[in-house]
């Protein structure tokens, strides 16, 4: 199992350095951190200028910490690896808007554990059905949703492309680098 500082390190490595595509909705980035959220998180500088060493305080903080997916990893390192990853590039709500809606159909019509307010939001009622959840299925569990997170973030980018022309330019590495299955 890979520590958060691994999952970190890997992701500024998937998403490179900066970049300023007119094409893409986040604007100019550097490591992955939009000019939007490095500002959000306190950076001032030229994005050019944001280290390494900041990206990956921003990552574990927001996209980490804050959305509960380390809470996850307590449980699953693999579920909160797919979560902060799909986090990072679908933003954390959706990330765990997936978590909960697969929580909800495999809860076996209610025996497992009663179904989620679908909310965007990990609380001890998402924690509590995820531990049941693997309780029940196991290991085998474990990857069968890892599969389903994967085909809720696959259908999410073939939609923001039919959705958006312009995401056509993006849709393919999305899903060849972020639909891991």
């Amino acid at each position: 199992m890979k520590t958060i500082d691994q999952m970190l390190d890997d992701l500024i490595d998937k998403e490179g350095g900066y970049t300023n595509d007119p094409r893409d909705s986040g604007g100019e980035t550097n490591f992955g951190i939009t000019v939007a959220v490095a500002r959000d998180e306190g950076f001032t500088g030229r994005m050019q200028e944001m280290g390494r060493i900041q990206a990956k305080a921003v990552y574990n903080r927001r996209y980490w910490v804050k959305p509960r997916f380390a809470d996850v990893g307590a449980r699953s390192q693999v579920i909160a690896a797919e979560l902060f990853d799909t986090g990072v590039n679908c933003g954390t709500a959706t990330a765990s808007i997936m978590l909960q809606r697969v929580l909800n159909v495999m809860n076996d019509g209610g025996k497992l554990y009663a179904d989620l307010k679908v909310d965007g939001t990990i609380g001890s009622a998402t924690l509590t059905a995820l531990d049941r959840y693997l309780a029940k299925r196991g290991k085998d569990g474990e990857m069968t949703m890892l599969v389903a997170l994967n085909c809720l973030q696959g259908e999410r980018y073939i939609d923001l492309a039919e959705r958006r022309a312009k995401d056509e330019a993006f849709v393919y590495g999305w899903i060849k680098n972020r639909v891991i299955v």
